[in-house]
């Protein structure tokens, strides 16, 4: 217990567990981003089938965006100087992310309350915005946090908002895009039947090498110019070889064994950007001694065990809640060219009441 109250101790395992939330957090809404990315590509389909596409988040969605409203407030009370200059520095760019969520909220709760084909459509816009959008923003905010910015000695960040347009976050950016889509049509085809089915299992083959490539690039040049400690080439290793993985399993349909072969490889690219990033939770680019670290960003001692005692009480509740609703809802959702399940039972048991009613 004198271990566990050491202050670097506790202050490594907030930050673990932050990376933690983080990571759950990119691999369960990632996959609700790939979906909404989805809207777009079934867009020609109709209305119908994009419903259909929306049906497969629709009992998940919100208890995904869970775990960040839950890391966000533990990063909030576990290192406070971290949060103020992330969000102080970041203000547009998080701003309009909480904005672009708030507004997909609403384009999950309201699409359906009217019956009509044009305001279905113009939700449908707003689902697009909500996948796409997100996926960059999270990719140029974290490409600049592992990558360092400016930041003065009062640990306000100077760099401007071009200077956090770099090449290194733009291609982080395009990297969350690519994977959280490849990741959320995966699920589709593990989630939908009939032709919608297969047409997700061909645009996850086409999605593959894009995100394989700039993947792998955007891994290799945070490992070899950010990254503090070499031991990240393990998950880099981990991230490329279950990306490769999903190829053949696409090729043979093993939906299943897909979709969790890009959450191992979200989950490695996650442990491989906060792991490279540690001790320093947000680089100074302009001079080291600015940068923020878990020693001088952290809450005191006694801030840290009191939560860490709560979190042992809470985080195994939300745990077990998440895997509970996804064994509720694990069952395919059918599109408009596949019956529903039981379908074909009930309209043999009205066949057979219409007959017996004709035979008197």
């Amino acid at each position: 217990m004198d271990a566990m109250l050491d202050p670097t101790v506790l202050q490594t395992l907030w930050f673990a567990l932050i990376a933690f939330f983080f990571l759950g957090y990119f691999v369960l809404e990632g996959f609700d981003f790939g979906v909404q990315m989805n809207v777009a590509t079934f867009w020609r389909r109709g209305v119908q089938t994009r419903g259909t596409v929306l049906k497969t988040i629709g009992p998940v969605w919100d208890g995904n965006e869970v775990w960040l409203i839950t890391g966000g407030a533990l990063l909030f009370a576990a290192f406070p100087e971290w949060y103020a200059t992330l969000f102080s520095g970041f203000y547009l760019a998080l701003l309009l992310l909480l904005l672009v969520l708030i507004v997909r909220v609403c384009a999950f709760k309201w699409r359906d309350k009217v019956d009509s084909d044009r305001w279905k459509n113009s939700w449908d816009v707003v689902h697009v915005i909500g996948g796409f959008a997100p996926a960059l923003l999270w990719g140029v905010a974290f490409g600049n946090i592992v990558s360092g910015v400016s930041i003065d000695e009062n640990h306000w960040v100077t760099t401007s908002l071009l200077g956090l347009l770099n090449p290194f976050a733009l291609l982080a950016g395009v990297v969350f895009v690519l994977l959280f889509w490849l990741h959320g049509t995966h699920y589709l085809a593990l989630k939908v039947q009939g032709r919608l089915r297969e047409d997700a299992n061909r645009l996850a083959g086409i999605l593959m090498w894009p995100t394989i490539v700039s993947g792998a690039a955007f891994l290799l040049w945070f490992q070899f110019s950010h990254s503090n400690t070499w031991l990240t080439l393990i998950p880099v290793a981990v991230a490329a070889v279950a990306l490769l993985a999903a190829v053949p399993l696409n090729r043979k349909r093993r939906e299943g064994l897909a979709f969790g072969a890009t959450s191992t490889a979200i989950a490695a690219a996650a442990i491989t950007l906060f792991g490279g990033l540690f001790p320093y939770v947000m680089p100074a680019s302009n001079d080291p001694a600015n940068s923020l670290t878990v020693a001088n960003a952290s809450s005191t001692e006694h801030t840290l065990t009191v939560m860490l005692v709560a979190l042992g009480v809470l985080m195994p509740i939300v745990i077990a809640y998440t895997v509970w609703t996804y064994r509720v809802f694990r069952h395919r959702v059918a599109d408009e060219d596949s019956p529903a399940p039981g379908a074909e039972l009930l309209e043999k048991a009205k066949k057979g009441y219409r007959e017996a009613f004709e035979q008197g």
